[in-house]
């Protein structure tokens, strides 16, 4: 039995290893021909990019929040106000020497990865795109209910984003352009499943 668990572990590691090669590798002819197989493994948690070499400083300030739908037993529908996700993250990591992946970048990430894979009228039209939609639904209804407890059946984000001033030059005497106005998008109500977060 422990040789069997041993075997399946090593199978796991080796395919996993090579499924993230050929994501990282440049264009070939086998990583075209597995793309599919490639990105369904990798995406959305084993993500490689090279940024850590190469970094890509956010330009915006983005303030993402969640507020949430419960039918009571009479059938009357009752909305909570709305939860700040981002102040959670970033109070789970200010201060903090060791602070953790998820609390700096899962949230952020979900969202950028939203971004990519939706039009602006916020419906899925691919796989992933329906992918990346639960991925950040189940980060929000799992933060959500967290700190807030209770059962509900739908969740909504409100994303706030503030452009960062950019300065004008270098030093201490350089002014700063001021930065075009917030926008705010409202995301549409998504059904959670009740097992989902805990309840």
């Amino acid at each position: 039995m422990t040789s069997v668990a041993v075997f399946l572990c090593l199978a796991t590691a080796l395919v996993h290893v090579l499924l993230v090669f050929l994501h990282v590798a440049p264009p070939n002819p086998l990583s075209r021909q597995y793309s599919r197989q490639v990105d369904a493994w990798v995406f959305p948690l084993f993500e490689q990019n090279w940024r850590l070499f190469a970094p890509d400083p956010e330009s915006v300030n983005r303030q993402i929040s969640a507020r949430t739908m419960h039918t009571t037993p009479d059938g009357a529908m009752q909305v909570s106000g709305w939860f700040d996700l981002t102040a959670v993250d970033g109070s789970a990591v200010r201060h903090n020497a060791f602070p953790s992946h998820t609390a700096q970048n899962m949230l952020r990430r979900a969202w950028s990865s939203y971004l990519e894979n939706h039009v602006s009228d916020d419906q899925p039209r691919t796989q992933r795109a329906l992918m990346t939609q639960q991925y950040l639904t189940n980060i929000a209804s799992d933060r959500v209910a967290a700190h807030r407890g209770g059962s509900f059946e739908a969740i909504q984000l409100r994303v706030a984003t503030v452009p960062i001033a950019a300065g004008t030059g270098t030093g201490a005497g350089a002014a700063a352009v001021a930065p075009t106005a917030a926008d705010t998008r409202y995301l549409p109500w998504w059904k959670v499943e009740a097992d989902s977060h805990g309840n």
